[in-house]
């Protein structure tokens, strides 16, 4: 496997462990819907969680949530779409953002984004 999946599979190894040590339930990991993943989707206080994880072992290019650019959220959203619908959820939901940057092989940041975007309709 590329260093590059490795990296990614080990970010959303500590997000689901932040997640749930913050009292959220795992509904899903890596849920896909066409050509779309969602890398985790949690729930808490009858909110449905479409959470992405985006892990960088630098910020030379930006921070690591800089990289859930608009059409990410579009694809997120379409996916998150189809779960509601698949669920029959009728509650609320919630788009967030987990980025890990890690410093070193053991040091690292994590900055859990609650409601970090709501996505635009495509005629805006």
């Amino acid at each position: 496997m590329a260093l590059h999946n490795d990296l990614g599979r080990r970010g959303e190894s500590l997000a689901k462990a932040h997640l749930e040590t913050a009292g959220y339930e795992i509904l899903d990991l890596n849920w896909t819907h066409g050509k779309a993943e969602v890398d985790l989707i949690a729930y808490k206080n009858k909110v449905i969680i479409f959470a992405e994880v985006k892990t960088r072992t630098g910020n030379g290019f930006g921070e690591p949530e800089d990289f859930v650019d608009i059409r990410k959220q579009k694809l997120l959203a379409t996916a998150a779409d189809e779960y509601i619908y698949l669920k029959s959820h009728e509650g609320e939901v919630r788009f967030d953002i987990i980025a890990i940057l890690f410093n070193n092989d053991t040091d690292y940041t994590l900055n859990h984004i609650e409601d970090a975007f709501w996505p635009q309709p495509d005629n805006l």
